[in-house]
Parts: C-alpha cells; sequence; structure tokens
C-alpha cells in the first residue's frame, strides 16, 4: 500500500530529520543538510576528514533516523569486486547456481574509507552509482530504489591508498569536507561522552522520515523554477573552471547539471519554488571541488580546489 505524503509534511519530515541527527553529532549542521539534499537529488556523496571528526558517526545516525535499509562496508585492500555485488553460488541440493545479494543491494550504502581498496574494486561501485543496478552473469539486477552511496576517506594518510581516479569522483554528486571542530563543539562533544554518551548505541534516535517523504520531496524538487538567467549563470562559472591556469581539467557538463539540481534541491528546502545565484553560490563548493583536476604546479604553490572556486565566483557576473 503506498502512502500520500504532501509537500510540507515532506520539507517537515526532512527538517527533523536534521534535528534528530543533531541528538548524536554535535556541529556540522552543513555537512548534515548536503547530505539531505543528496538524498532529495538521489546523489552520492564523498565525504572527507582526517580520522575521529564523527564521519562514520554522521552516516550511522543518518540512516538510524531514516525508515530505509543500510549497510556498511568496510573497504580493505583484500576486498573483491563479488564482496560487494554479490556472486554466483552453487547450491548442492538443487545443483544450480544462485544469487546472493552482496551489501550494494540497500538504500544507503556507507563505503568507509573507499580509497583504502584496489581501482579493480572501486569500479564495482561504478556501474551501481551510476545506472542503480548491477550485472552479474549477463543479468542486470536493479537495486532498491533510492540508492545511495555515502562513501569516506581520510585525505592526510596516503599509505597503502589508491586514489579514486576522475571518473569515479565525476559520479559524486557533492564532495563534503568535515573538519576538526572548533574549541566550544569539542568541548560539547566531551560533556556528552562524560554524561554517558555512547556512539556505539544510537537506538536513542527515531526514524522520523522514509521513502514516502523522499519521494515526494524529490517531485516537488522538480518543480522548482530556474530562470534562464540561473541555468546561464551555472554554465559560466562552470565553464570559467576551465580557463583557469591553475586548472588541468575543470567541471564538466555532468558537473555543471549537479550543481544545478543541488541548488533546486536547497532552494525547495529553504521553502522557496525558485532558485536564486546565492543557491548556486551555496553549493558551488560541494557540488564542483572534487571536479577539478589541478595542474601539478599549481598544487604545488598551495592552489586547492575551493580557492580556484572562491575566485571563480567572485570573478564570474551575478544576474541581477
Amino acid at each position: 500500500m503506498t502512502t500520500t505524503v504532501g509537500v510540507d509534511e515532506a520539507r517537515g519530515a526532512l527538517l527533523a530529520l536534521r534535528a534528530e541527527v543533531g541528538k548524536a553529532v554535535v556541529g556540522n549542521d552543513a555537512t548534515v543538510t548536503s547530505l539531505i539534499l543528496a538524498l532529495l537529488c538521489r546523489g552520492h556523496v564523498l565525504l572527507e576528514g582526517v580520522p575521529g571528526v564523527a564521519k562514520t558517526l554522521l552516516v550511522r545516525a543518518l540512516a538510524q533516523t531514516l525508515d530505509l535499509t543500510y549497510k556498511r562496508v568496510q573497504f580493505t585492500p583484500d576486498l573483491m569486486p563479488g564482496d560487494l555485488t554479490g556472486s554466483l553460488v552453487y547450491d548442492a541440493h538443487s545443483a544450480e547456481f544462485s544469487f546472493r545479494e552482496g551489501p550494494v543491494f540497500t538504500h544507503l550504502l556507507l563505503a568507509d574509507e573507499i580509497n583504502r581498496t584496489p581501482p579493480k574494486t572501486q569500479s564495482a561501485l561504478l556501474e551501481a552509482m551510476e545506472e542503480r543496478q548491477v550485472s552479474v552473469d549477463g543479468r542486470a539486477r536493479p537495486l532498491p530504489a533510492p540508492f545511495i552511496v555515502v562513501a569516506t576517506q581520510n585525505p592526510v594518510e596516503y599509505e597503502g591508498t589508491y586514489p579514486l581516479p576522475e571518473a569515479q569522483l565525476d559520479r559524486f554528486l557533492l564532495k563534503l569536507t568535515m573538519p576538526v571542530p572548533p574549541r566550544e563543539q569539542e568541548i560539547d562533544v566531551l560533556t556528552r561522552h562524560a554524561s554517558g554518551f555512547d556512539p556505539r548505541d544510537l537506538s536513542g534516535l527515531k526514524p522520523v522520515a522514509g521513502a514516502a517523504h523522499l519521494d515526494a520531496a524529490a517531485a516537488a524538487v522538480r518543480t522548482v523554477t530556474v530562470a534562464p538567467e540561473v541555468i546561464g549563470y551555472v554554465v559560466d562559472v562552470c565553464r570559467a573552471t576551465r580557463q583557469s591556469p591553475s586548472v588541468r581539467l575543470g567541471v564538466s557538463p555532468r558537473g555543471a547539471t549537479a550543481l544545478l539540481a543541488a541548488a533546486r534541491a536547497w532552494a525547495w528546502l529553504s521553502g522557496r519554488e525558485y532558485v536564486t545565484p546565492d543557491d548556486v553560490k551555496a553549493l558551488a563548493r560541494p557540488a564542483l571541488r572534487h571536479r577539478l583536476d589541478l595542474r601539478p604546479e599549481a598544487a604545488l604553490e598551495g592552489a586547492t580546489a575551493d580557492g580556484i572556486l572562491d575566485g571563480v565566483l567572485a570573478a564570474v557576473q551575478v544576474p541581477r
């Protein structure tokens, strides 16, 4: 039986989800909001931060507050593609092969430390992320809807890691960074732990949104109006990245569509039926930072993707 959810009810559930996650994760409101935007866009997220900043806890808390299936895979150097997608298993009783689903058959997949596994296994996610299906033994097997991958990686420890290729990075709608919290928030974290908070036990969080809310919200996002001037602004921002002397490879048209989709979702979640240039600016960093391939000499001189995007946003004329 399909439950009909109104637009206002869907928005309220997603805002409640943000508050519910905040019961377990201190700060990072912008990161939680960005994860909600990814859910609305049916997009995948790359979550980057040093160890110990609650990347995994954040995704677990999000899964706990969603009425969706959730699985976690710890990526290791010996992980094989079949360990993700599933494989054919011989049944001695029936003398036939049957397909045993892997952990990718879920709504929300946490790919923990995705850069710890070799490219062969990383690439096993490509079809799942792009086509929402897995091909095994010549047969395409659809994944549940929605299907979202949240992958984490450590940006400072490169020994024994395999950097994601550009083709896979481009499949992520957003790349979010989780910094070390400021002093006040760190005190809040320790105060919670001193009061008995156990990050391994999230049973206190309750599901506040489900598939019906996400479906209603996603349908509403598609009705958000985008003026031709705003579309032109998105294109101009992305084209400017290709002309930067510090960039070897700029944002592709796929990146432009990702930025537009994220801006529409943010406009809807903010209660508006139209996209503004400020929406585009707000989502430019998370939607585009992982799509810039910097020249080696620029990186050596200290250039960063975020810094280049800041320069581009300052230089491109904003429509009135």
